[in-house]
């Protein structure tokens, strides 16, 4: 596949890397290399097969809509600009363009998420729950939008609204903790992230999998037809 990745820090970088090592022909834009998505033009994507998306909230929309334009699939990993899905996911519909998103593409971390679905029933048994999220002093937004996902699988399967706390401290990758408390016991569930590589493999197989395909999906959703 033809991929061009949007953004050059960390998780992009290592992106792009991966996907070359899956024999993946790849191009990198920055932010300077891609500002108001004025390089997302029909020419520049012709031979373009999917393009991810590790930049920031800001930016996402601009270039999905370019991506639109040009009718060509795109991968977001960015977090942060999830008010704006409903309208999005009209106009990836009408063009018939294929869009994958996901709060977290680590596939542990999707398992996870499964892991604690099994467990919200213990909000029905007189626990008491809160979830914890620690993450490196540069992320942007707090909470994390994996620790947001948790809170709504737990609201969903459990019928209580936790709250979540934020940590922000050196340069934690990645670590979220659900916790239920009753006055028998404590049940701690975490999911600690060792490095940004389980991010980037996600995000490169979900492009793999959206190839030729049509429609709105979210990487939880979709996870296991890797």
């Amino acid at each position: 596949m033809n991929l061009l990745v949007l953004g050059r820090g960390k998780t992009g970088s290592l992106v792009a890397e991966i996907a070359h090592g899956r024999r993946h022909h790849v191009r990198v834009l920055s932010t300077a290399d891609n500002a108001d998505a004025s390089a997302l033009t029909p020419s520049h994507l012709s031979d373009i097969n999917a393009v991810i998306d590790f930049t920031t909230p800001s930016a996402v929309i601009g270039n999905a809509e370019a991506c639109i334009r040009a009718g060509k699939s795109m991968v977001v990993g960015t977090t942060g600009w999830y008010e704006q899905v409903p309208g999005l996911r009209g106009k990836v519909l009408a063009a018939k363009t294929g869009f994958l998103y996901g709060s977290n593409f680590s596939i542990g971390m999707n398992l996870f998420f499964e892991v604690v679905r099994a467990s919200a029933p213990a909000l029905t048994f007189d626990y008491s729950g809160q979830i914890f999220e620690r993450h490196h002093v540069q992320k942007k937004d707090a909470p994390s939008a994996t620790a947001i996902t948790l809170q709504s699988i737990l609201r969903e399967s459990g019928g209580q609204e936790l709250e979540v706390v934020s940590f922000r401290e050196g340069d934690v990758v990645g670590m979220h903790e659900v916790v239920f408390n009753s006055q028998n016991d404590r049940i701690y569930l975490c999911h600690d992230s060792k490095s940004r590589r389980g991010f980037a493999e996600g995000a490169v197989r979900a492009a793999e999998w959206l190839a030729g395909k049509q429609g709105f999906f979210e990487f939880r959703e979709i996870w296991k037809q890797l």
